[in-house]
């Protein structure tokens, strides 16, 4: 086995000769492994890790690794159909508690091999800044104090950190550290909004946000979105015919359309809302991903309002890594005593060796280094995939190119022959048809909710290896096309 071995190789060549061993008999040691392997000591090490973690080997410091004993007798399967009566029991409730994630898993969950993943919400392994992010741990569990208890808030330092990004007169009292765009998404939601209560939602929008609505009982309103952002007008209609207290926004590279929101339309949305009584939740989720060709970018919504208006979500994870979920909630007035005690609830904390890894990575040269490298990379990797859609698929329209972010959002064209048109079946159809080319897409309808116009994918060119799988990956699309279309250009 060569040095470059994987730990999961020599995983599997160590399970497949554990049978030569009695339950409780001791295997070769490291050293002898490592010599008759020719691997590192450090993959010998996780490949036992492994093993011990599916339950096959014990390891036991200073005597070695041996075979586990035989695993117990499986117990008798038992009765649970009971829980559906319990989980839907309530006659009250204004919203259902099922929850639907199929529209979050479909950009978390790794496509099967050799299938390219056009469906992927974070950045390619080559995109992140992994051996940044790994001496920032290595700093930061030797700093003073790393594994002890943080401040409930946060650590100042982070906190100032995060309100400097924002601007304007927010401070670092006005900030607190959040495990995640996701949590601190989830955290707002709940502090601004009553179960049964409706919330206004753009249109199209992200999944996990809707997910998150729906689960705390919440009732999403669209308001649709066009190339420049919301639209100020159907705003305040939906305003008025809800009620509503929340409007959850991206107003910048809005996900899935990727829009901007226009410097005419913003003081507008913050008025609007402001004339009815109402919260703003930013989801700032991707400034860091800017593409080299972006210009200067709007400065967040909160930025601009002295009145509490906006509740501020930004994160560092979109920029680093999926594990690296460190983000920050943004407030002024009373709103931030309860979104802090509803985190505080949920949480407690985020641990404290990861925002101290935090400030490491964020204060280092190697930061500014890595976000031009990735703003340079996702450049390239757009225009190689717009262009690779405009020569291979030019029925699909792309109506808006972002110059941010990480995805493209393109349109079905109509009358889709033997798919019902350009709605969910076209969708459903072109999905699945893709993934048996070797392609995994996103489909539109989960990004909608209420029903979508027209059938639409959002296709990420993040998410690869390089723009050798896009152009590859954007060829396989055009044979799924085929298959469920009829023929077109290549």
């Amino acid at each position: 086995m060569e040095q470059s071995s994987s730990v999961g190789e020599l995983a599997e060549r160590l399970r497949r000769e554990l049978d030569r061993y009695s339950h409780g008999g001791k295997l070769p040691s490291s050293r002898a492994l490592v010599e008759r392997f020719r691997v590192s000591p450090v993959t010998v090490s996780r490949a036992l890790a492994q093993l011990a973690a599916e339950g096959l080997v014990v390891t036991r410091p200073g005597a070695g690794a041996f075979r586990a004993g035989p695993r117990a007798a499986t117990a008798p399967a038992g009765d649970t159909s009971w829980q559906e009566v319990a989980l839907s029991a309530d006659g009250a409730e204004l919203v259902p508690r099922t929850v639907d994630a199929s529209g979050v898993t479909v950009s978390l969950a790794a496509p099967p091999p050799g299938v390219l993943e056009f469906n992927g919400g974070y950045p390619h392994p080559s995109l992140q800044p992994e051996r940044a992010m790994s001496a920032a741990l290595a700093r930061a569990g030797r700093r003073p104090g790393a594994w002890g208890r943080p401040p409930l808030e946060g650590l100042p330092e982070l906190r100032e950190w995060f309100a400097r990004g924002i601007g304007g007169a927010v401070t670092a009292a006005e900030v607190l550290v959040a495990a995640g765009g996701q949590s601190a998404l989830a955290t707002a939601l709940r502090a601004l909004a009553p179960p049964g209560a409706p919330v206004l939602v753009e249109s199209p929008t992200y999944p996990g946000m809707l997910a998150l609505a729906r689960a705390a009982g919440l009732r999403p309103v669209p308001v649709p979105v066009d190339p420049d952002g919301v639209r100020p007008g159907l705003l305040a209609d939906a305003f008025r015919a809800t009620g509503a207290r929340v409007f959850v926004c991206q107003p910048l590279f809005q996900n899935p359309t990727g829009a901007v929101l226009a410097p005419g339309r913003r003081a507008e949305v913050l008025g609007i809302a402001r004339s009815a009584g109402a919260f703003v939740v930013e989801d700032d989720f991707v400034r860091r991903l800017v593409h080299a060709d972006a210009g200067p970018l709007p400065r967040p919504l909160a930025a601009d309002d002295p009145d509490g208006v906006v509740v501020h979500v930004g994160s560092l994870t979109k920029a680093t890594s999926p594990s690296f979920r460190v983000s920050a909630l943004a407030a002024r007035g009373p709103v931030l005593e309860r979104l802090r005690a509803i985190q505080v609830v949920d949480s407690f904390f985020v641990p404290r060796p990861l925002q101290e890894a935090a400030l490491e990575l964020v204060g280092s040269p190697a930061w500014p280094r890595h976000l031009r490298t990735l703003s340079a990379e996702l450049k390239a990797r757009r225009d190689v995939m717009t262009a690779e859609l405009a020569r291979r698929l030019p029925e699909l329209a792309l109506p808006h190119i972002p110059s941010g972010g990480y995805h493209l959002w393109v349109r079905l064209p109509e009358g889709l022959a033997g798919t019902g048109g350009p709605g969910p079946e076209a969708e459903s159809a072109l999905t699945a048809a893709a993934l048996r080319a070797g392609v995994a897409v996103a489909p539109g309808r989960p990004y909608f909710s209420a029903e979508p116009p027209a059938g639409h994918l959002r296709l990420s060119f993040a998410a690869v290896a390089g723009t050798g799988e896009i152009t590859e990956g954007v060829r396989r699309l055009r044979a799924a096309c085929d298959e469920v279309f009829g023929t077109g250009p290549r």
